[in-house]
């Protein structure tokens, strides 16, 4: 059972963790460092231990220590109670779901190990907005998508932002990060993958006239926000695929063209 311990005072060192998570750049460099990342809420807080991750420390405004009773009784990391006001000045914002924990990260999976037993996988470049990857993880694990490959310059998906919007489905779908960009790519095509680069480039084949379901092992490549694929990850690709436009509009956030993209490529629908 975990001991509750009330803290008073915003300097001290045990909520260490939780200082300063609005400041981006810190907590970038500092939780992959440390080995650690924030869960914020119940629902997410729940499932991070459901998916095996170990909790470093929870973090509770009072009303919060009754709804996460059966947690405190289950770990034996230690609960600080704080007010809100306290909570706030800790953390730099207010923490409107009352409930935070400081989980410790898993090593992540060698690329070619995690490409073993998967026919659907998402590779994202240079994705590096935290509210685009969660949204694009939420949706891999909502439309049966393996796994997700990141090339080195994407955003942390366990970054707060992230696992907030993802619901906790970054824990869900299995990751790993490619080294050498866009070079590894070719280990993805010789582990039997076809490459598709999402793309609105018109001269991009519509998606369903692919028929990326139709394939025995498809990986979708899906580019940052504005810019898209870069130059030498579309060379890379085996086709190119666009998602058909109606009324002018040009192109959807990469969270949404994602969704769209990944029901096309799931299997299970009629060839």
């Amino acid at each position: 059972m975990a001991e509750i311990i009330t803290v008073d005072d915003p300097d001290d060192p045990r909520l260490a963790d939780y200082t300063g998570l609005t400041d981006v750049e810190l907590r970038r460099r500092r939780e992959p460092a440390e080995g650690l990342f924030i869960a914020e809420g119940e629902k997410v807080i729940r499932r991070a231990r459901h998916a095996g991750y170990a909790m470093r420390s929870m973090l509770l405004s009072a009303k919060w220590v009754d709804v996460m009773r059966d947690v405190i009784d289950e770990v034996p990391a230690p609960v600080y109670a704080v007010t809100p006001a306290l909570a706030e000045r800790v953390t730099g914002y207010h923490v409107h779901r009352g409930a935070l924990a400081s989980m410790q990260r898993k090593p992540l999976p060698d690329a070619t190990e995690l490409l073993a037993g998967t026919r659907r996988i998402v590779v994202m470049e240079a994705v590096n907005d935290h509210t685009n990857i969660g949204a694009i993880f939420r949706s891999a694990a909502a439309l049966g998508m393996d796994a997700v490959l990141l090339s080195p310059d994407c955003a942390d998906p366990l970054y707060r932002r992230s696992v907030k919007v993802s619901m906790g489905a970054v824990f869900s779908v299995p990751y790993a990060r490619l080294e050498s960009w866009p070079r590894d790519l070719a280990a993805v095509r010789e582990a039997g993958f076809k490459l598709l680069a999402l793309t609105p480039a018109e001269k991009a084949t519509a998606i369903d006239e692919a028929a990326p379901h139709t394939l025995e092992r498809a990986a979708l490549m899906l580019g940052a926000e504005g810019d898209g694929l870069s130059t030498g990850a579309l060379r890379a690709a085996d086709e190119w695929v666009r998602i058909p436009m109606a009324h002018g509009v040009d192109s959807l956030n990469v969270g949404a063209a994602a969704a769209v993209a990944f029901y096309a490529v799931a299997t299970g629908r009629p060839a």
